[in-house]
């Protein structure tokens, strides 16, 4: 992708939670590429240096738990001390599988709010006073979910609707000082998430047909719209989800378009 030039985040400071795999770690190898300092934060202290050495000299791989707020806290001050005020915070990390409400036990549907939706707010309420004010940029992975129903996913529905809110909220009473935003990816190949949400072949065959582009999105493209949240392009944009999912949100995409016999 070389939608943005090099050099454009030269300078400024980027934690990315959840950033050690999949869409978070693209995430941070961007920004580093663009020029960025990067701290990518996750449970597993290995797999955390692993994904500072895959991003290159100079980032930093921090072992937290969003779950908690002193860890995670902790981390984040790591980051500010070795790289100056945070710029960009991406809170990314999160839980999720297959199971109907009356299969799921109440410690698992807890487990997937915690780490969405508490880890959000511990990750966004850690950072306040270590950012960069004004001018900072927070982003909360979220999920169309979030706004749609959907079997099987009680607890993202409920995790994800909370973030979309606490975006808004955030927004209402950080501004001016820091724009909050989410992005809401569609089905992404190459993913963990793509692996569990569609395990067989008639699975991602239906996800597939809602997709008025025809096409599975790709890392790199959640990435990014990431930049472009936290660009001077962005500066006038905060509260706002920004879907990045091909327009699989807008419903039934298997019929055959009227626009196709006007070709």
């Amino acid at each position: 992708m070389t939608a943005f030039t090099d050099g454009l985040m030269t300078d400024r400071s980027v934690f990315v939670a959840g950033g050690t795999s999949g869409i978070n770690l693209g995430i941070a190898k961007r920004f580093a590429q663009l020029g960025a300092k990067v701290a990518v934060a996750g449970r597993n202290p290995e797999k955390a240096k692993a994904a500072a050495e895959a991003i290159g000299e100079g980032a930093l791989g921090l072992s937290t738990d969003v779950r908690d707020y002193d860890a995670t806290r902790a981390a984040m001050e790591q980051a500010a001390d070795a790289f100056g005020p945070l710029d960009v915070v991406v809170s990314g990390a999160a839980g999720n599988f297959l199971a109907p409400a009356l299969g799921m036990s109440a410690n698992a549907f807890k487990t997937v709010v915690d780490i969405d939706l508490i880890g959000t707010f511990n990750v966004f309420r850690g950072c306040y006073d270590l950012l960069r004010r004004p001018g900072a940029s927070l982003i909360a992975i979220t999920a169309g979910q979030a706004v749609n129903a959907t079997p099987m996913q009680a607890h993202a529905c409920a995790a994800k609707a909370g973030i979309n809110q606490l975006i808004r909220v955030l927004a209402m009473e950080w501004g001016p000082d820091v724009r909050v935003n989410g992005i809401s990816p569609g089905p992404i190949s190459g993913t963990e998430g793509m692996a569990r949400l569609a395990p067989d072949d008639s699975t991602r065959e239906a996800h597939y047909a809602r997709i008025p582009l025809k096409r599975w999105g790709e890392i790199a493209e959640v990435a990014e719209a990431a930049v472009f949240l936290s660009s001077d392009s962005a500066a006038y944009i905060s509260g706002t989800i920004l879907d990045v999912d091909g327009g699989s949100q807008l419903g039934d995409a298997t019929r055959n378009s009227p626009a196709k016999g006007l070709a």
